[in-house]
């Protein structure tokens, strides 16, 4: 077999899932609905849903944190915005893919529209679409251009609809096949700090609902799309996937995710970690950092900056954690960004590239921390907190879940993550 062979037979069997990723995957479903229910009062929101209830409306797929209902694809539209715009969503670190947020757009949309879904298949599902995006992350060995947490996500959430369509297993290749046909979303979005980068996420989960809509009426796709000549590798990202196919089903991936704390790009969270709880007293805080750290948030404070800019900014994050002892998505609002203290503590981080060789790693990281009395701190950070190897604890996992249902356009309780995912209540 070849690795797509492998990859396909792998989407389409049957699993029995150890104890330690049934956990995992529940609370990082937990995780990644409570902050798709907090998106849904975020900038952009109220547009996004206006432009898909354009779409099509009815009794259809809920849209989370709010009372609307649409059909599949317009809801997997609305919901994966939510989950990514306030950049809260879980994400595999060493993949560069936040492989959760797609596949949990997707699958709601995809049990939801079905109604008969089990619990034990809709984890399944969740737990193969997820180990799916996050391989094709890791096999990566290219820089990143197209936005992967798009383009792994909508692959591996497809597969996982598919499972949920209980497609043949011959016909998820033509699934495999559409979704790379409408695989989209460069770094663009990321560089300039645009609301596109969520709406990438967006238009990746609607994909996958239409990919295997399509299959289920009977088209079919290009049976070559992971290797083929302009397959996913040779197009979106270089690398060799076999290896780690092979490993699917037998080295599970979802536990590997880490869970954010805060709400801003992944690559800031160590500088955070290490503020947080520091007193105000700092002169200069150096940051030495993976080359992929410097690029996805070193970027400079501009006036004006939208909260898409602003989340990606390491020196106005350093700033909030260093005035508030944590960030809020509250605080991303012209007032604040305006703030002439928060710029001058922004002014004291220097970020500085280390030799780390390879192009996708978020870490290690090293901290030199300069008070005023002319002492220095120098902290290692070779775990980023709420990664598994340095987890979030459950108490602040707990408020952070807290903060998230507050934040909703209309607040209320979360139910159990897959009661919401299935509808149904076993």
């Amino acid at each position: 077999m070849n690795a797509t062979a492998d990859l396909l037979a792998f989407a389409s069997a049957g699993h029995h899932l150890p104890d330690a990723v049934r956990g995992a995957a529940l609370i990082l479903l937990t995780d990644t609905l409570a902050v798709g229910v907090a998106g849904s009062s975020a900038p952009g929101s109220d547009g996004v849903l206006a432009a898909a209830r354009g779409w099509g409306t009815g009794d259809g797929v809920p849209v989370l944190g709010r009372a609307d209902r649409l059909p599949a694809a317009g809801a997997a539209f609305v919901n994966a915005f939510q989950i990514h715009c306030l950049e809260w969503d879980a994400v595999h670190e060493a993949a560069v893919v936040h492989a959760m947020s797609v596949v949990t757009a997707a699958l709601l949309s995809a049990c939801r529209a079905r109604g008969d879904v089990r619990h034990d298949e809709a984890l399944q599902a969740l737990v193969v679409g997820v180990d799916i995006a996050c391989i094709l992350g890791l096999a990566a060995t290219s820089p990143l251009a197209f936005f992967r947490p798009a383009t792994a996500g909508a692959i591996g959430a497809a597969l996982a609809c598919a499972r949920i369509a209980r497609l043949p297993a011959d016909r998820y290749a033509d699934v495999l096949g559409l979704a790379h046909a409408q695989c989209a979303g460069t770094m663009q979005a990321h560089v300039e700090g645009s609301i596109a980068l969520p709406l990438q996420i967006a238009a990746a989960a609607r994909a996958a609902i239409t990919a295997v809509d399509l299959v289920s009426n009977g088209l079919s796709g290009p049976h070559d799309a992971l290797t083929g000549p302009f397959g996913y590798f040779p197009l979106f990202d270089a690398g060799d996937p076999a290896a780690l196919v092979a490993s699917l089903g037998k080295v599970w991936r979802t536990p590997e995710i880490s869970i954010k704390p805060w709400p801003s790009g992944r690559a800031s969270h160590a500088t955070l970690g290490v503020l947080a709880g520091l007193p105000g007293d700092i002169s200069r805080i150096e940051a030495f950092v993976p080359p992929l750290v410097a690029r996805l948030v070193g970027r400079p404070w501009i006036d004006g900056m939208p909260a898409s800019y602003a989340r990606l900014c390491l020196p106005l994050l350093a700033a909030l954690m260093l005035d508030d002892g944590h960030i809020d998505p509250r605080r991303f609002t012209p007032e604040s960004l305006a703030d002439p203290r928060l710029r001058a503590f922004g002014d004291r981080v220097r970020i500085i590239t280390d030799a780390n060789p390879d192009p996708n790693a978020l870490a290690p990281q090293r901290f030199a921390i300069h008070f005023d009395n002319g002492t220095t701190r120098k902290i290692a950070v070779p775990a980023t907190i709420g990664s598994p190897a340095n987890p979030i604890m459950p108490a602040a996992h707990a408020r952070k879940l807290a903060l998230a249902a507050s934040l909703a356009h209309m607040p209320k309780p979360i139910p159990e993550p897959l009661a919401m995912l299935t509808g149904n209540a076993a």
